[in-house]
């Protein structure tokens, strides 16, 4: 009845054909069926019961476009349990209210591209393209890419994610009611080995604004490491003469540049050792060398950056020869021997970073009007700068080091975190599970402020 009524022509083909044989099993069967009139992009649901009504009415509507769709009833067979499909047992979730749940399957069955009761990862770029005011186009691709590759292509049902986004909830209002619990969604690990997104052009005004932290050193590797990081800052302070007279943009461009050259060696150490012990003992890293390679190459975009202000001369570029193969054996064979001591090292190193940093733009904010470091405050970034950190078209500056800073703000983090962790564990800043579950967050405080259910993630959870 369907294929014979089909408006024509019609420009794109149905999302779903349903003959009439497949729409009579569909009928005899008691959960919610979704069933396209073809030429229309609508996708009309009904509850199907028992008599030959529910057929007819939407047959009507299919020969009678105008008239109004079968509306999607929703009925409680009891009081906890909800006709949604299959039946949703409202006792299984641990924070979602039964409006939230109604509301959420109604979105849901609209985003459900295959009509087939299950979410793929179009279909979850589909449904958070309804919530453009807190995901961004980039998060959402993302947020697809993810999915797929954590389901290796595979799907789950609309029921199965509607207990994430209760999972994500129940974590939101109590933390410990999740914690050593594995999401409803199945999420797989293989994803950090060849996934890891990380993108530097998105600092909020809280991510530049960079906290001067320090870890105190708990075991004697820790203290070793302090030890020779303050040694090496003496070292490298008193040859330079960075603490004699004034802070001039020569001295800073100095610094930066021969420090951004030896900066870029501990990630690629770490990414190749860990690289080779993965293809030697045929086993997973966990994610950790891809997240060292973007350090890396995040700190060899700085170089690149700086090097726009000055070019250095011979002496200058043998000295950095110098010191990569003196530097680069001594922390190959260091990280061979200990990378707990290495990344307790570098984030060390880090933190002086930061107060190097902080120290720049204090003088530049500071520096008199008409003077050189002045004008970093209205000269205008490269522009290597301004695209990789996307500080726009008129970016100073005084707002590329701001973003330098917030970078080695997060190796520094990032190498306090992973330093004494097992081999085998998995990224703990990339971990697939999470962000999807921070995704279901996001998702779920939107939907409440839409529906004007409440504010804020405690407000978005049943008592």
């Amino acid at each position: 009845l369907l294929q014979f009524h089909t408006p024509s022509p019609y420009t794109e083909p149905p999302p779903t054909m349903i003959g009439t044989s497949r729409l009579l099993q569909a009928h005899r069967m008691p959960t919610l069926h979704r069933i396209a009139a073809l030429g229309s992009k609508r996708l009309v649901s009904i509850a199907a019961t028992n008599s030959t009504q529910s057929v007819l009415t939407l047959y009507s509507h299919v020969i009678f476009p105008q008239s109004p769709p079968p509306s999607l009833t929703i009925a409680a067979r009891s009081k906890s349990t909800l006709n949604l499909g299959p039946s949703l047992d409202m006792d299984k979730f641990q924070a979602l209210d039964e409006s939230l749940v109604r509301k959420i399957y109604q979105e849901l069955v609209e985003a459900d591209t295959g009509a087939d009761g299950r979410i793929s990862d179009r279909d979850i770029k589909r449904l958070l393209q309804k919530h453009t005011t807190t995901f961004n186009d980039k998060e959402i691709v993302n947020i697809g890419e993810l999915f797929y590759a954590s389901k290796a292509g595979g799907t789950v049902s609309i029921e199965r994610f509607i207990e994430a986004v209760d999972f994500a909830a129940a974590s939101m209002k109590d933390e410990e009611s999740t914690k050593g619990k594995l999401s409803p969604l199945g999420i797989g690990t293989c994803v950090p080995e060849y996934m890891y997104v990380k993108d530097h052009a998105n600092y909020t005004p809280e991510d530049l604004d960079v906290k001067l932290t320090h870890v105190e050193p708990q075991t004697t590797t820790d203290k070793a490491a302090l030890a020779l990081c303050k040694l090496t800052r003496v070292v490298f302070d008193t040859t330079t003469g960075w603490n004699r007279g004034s802070i001039t943009t020569d001295k800073i461009l100095n610094r930066a540049i021969f420090l951004e050259t030896v900066a870029a060696i501990p990630g690629m150490v770490a990414a190749i050792v860990r690289h080779f012990r993965s293809l030697r003992q045929m086993q997973r890293d966990g994610g950790m060398l891809n997240m060292f390679l973007e350090e890396a190459n995040n700190e060899r975009m700085h170089l690149l950056t700086f090097i726009k202000l000055k070019d250095p001369g011979y002496i200058f570029r043998a000295s950095v020869i110098g010191g990569q193969l003196a530097f680069g054996t001594m922390f190959l064979t260091a990280y061979s021997i200990s990378p707990a001591f290495c990344h307790r090292f570098v984030g060390y190193i880090e933190e002086e970073a930061c107060h190097t940093y902080t120290k720049i733009i204090e003088e530049i904010e500071n520096a008199p009007k008409g003077s050189d470091l002045a004008i970093w405050r209205t000269e205008v970034a490269p522009a290597i700068a301004r695209s990789y950190w996307k500080l726009g078209e008129d970016g100073k500056l005084i707002d590329m080091v701001r973003a330098v800073r917030a970078d080695e703000a997060e190796h520094r983090d990032v190498n306090h975190a992973v330093s004494g962790l097992k081999d085998d564990t998995i990224n703990p800043l990339y971990n697939p599970e999470q962000k999807l579950n921070d995704m279901l967050k996001a998702y779920l405080n939107d939907i409440m402020s839409k529906s004007g259910s409440g504010k804020g993630a405690n407000a978005s959870v049943a008592s």
